[in-house]
């Protein structure tokens, strides 16, 4: 019977893991290591290795991926504690309904947003031109991004959170509450430990998100280069397939590690406090 299960089960899942994951990470790390015809096997890897260019890219990568998602958990935790310990008030669903609003739109029309916001013809440049005289604009850079990404991956987070937090115990809080514990004792003792798994999950989707993120870099980063475009522009640009792979296998390298060291840093801490 287990034998019979493996092979109804385990089999259709192998194959499409082979199929949709294996196979083509493996053809892709192929197409960087071989390169173009009369290049060193492993050129391009070594092209990427040595070249600032690249290094910058993927440094501004990771550092606007790590600072979406701090920011991204710093907002989404008294947001999801809120509404899971307000279940019914009046006007939720409408504020539920515009916290999940994003989801509906694709990276470019969040770019397109950002750009109204903060553009050269958007309402901040507007005000900022009435108030001093000089417009202000920082939706193609840095700045601009970080707005995009957060606009991103905030609903998802929350939802995440306030998932999390609806099922907390809260005799466990009622318990800290007559032990005197004040209220930021017992979100230190008490909810953050049962809220860790939750905020680890939102945090790691928020910056796999912000890495991978192409739309709204695509109509944003006229002013930095991020690892997505510097892979299409080698791609579509100057068509460097062997160096845009690399590259793809090294924003994937990139994004695992920062991840794997996020959970066991989580992991680590669990353990010592328990």
């Amino acid at each position: 019977m287990r034998r019979r299960g493996w092979l109804f089960f385990g089999a259709p899942a192998a194959a499409l893991f082979t199929a949709f994951w294996a196979l083509p990470m493996l053809n892709l790390a192929w197409v960087g290591a071989a390169g173009r015809e009369g290049d060193a096997f492993g050129a391009a890897y070594w092209q990427v290795l040595t070249q600032p260019l690249y290094w910058r890219s993927l440094g501004n990568t990771v550092a606007l991926s790590l600072a979406a998602t701090l920011a991204t958990l710093l907002l989404a935790l008294p947001v999801g504690r809120f509404l899971a310990r307000h279940p019914r008030f009046p006007g939720r669903a409408t504020l539920v309904a515009l916290l999940t609003f994003p989801l509906a739109f694709p990276g470019v029309v969040v770019g397109f947003l950002v750009i109204l916001l903060a553009g050269r013809q958007g309402v901040l440049s507007s005000l900022t031109e009435w108030l001093t005289g000089e417009p202000r604009a920082f939706a193609y850079g840095m700045a601009g991004l970080f707005v995009g990404y957060l606009y991103f991956s905030l609903p998802r987070a929350i939802g995440m959170v306030s998932a999390a937090a609806q099922q907390m115990d809260p005799s466990l809080l009622d318990a800290g509450r007559t032990l005197g514990a004040g209220a930021w004792r017992r979100l230190v003792d008490i909810e953050l430990p049962a809220l860790k798994p939750a905020l680890i999950g939102a945090g790691a989707m928020s910056f796999a998100t912000s890495m991978g993120a192409f739309g709204t870099a695509f109509t944003l980063a006229t002013q930095i280069n991020v690892l997505p475009l510097t892979i299409y522009n080698e791609f579509t640009n100057y068509a460097n397939i062997p160096v845009a792979a690399a590259l793809s296998v090294l924003l994937g390298l990139a994004t695992w590690a920062v991840l794997y060291a996020a959970h066991s840093l989580a992991g680590t801490r669990g353990g010592a406090g328990g």
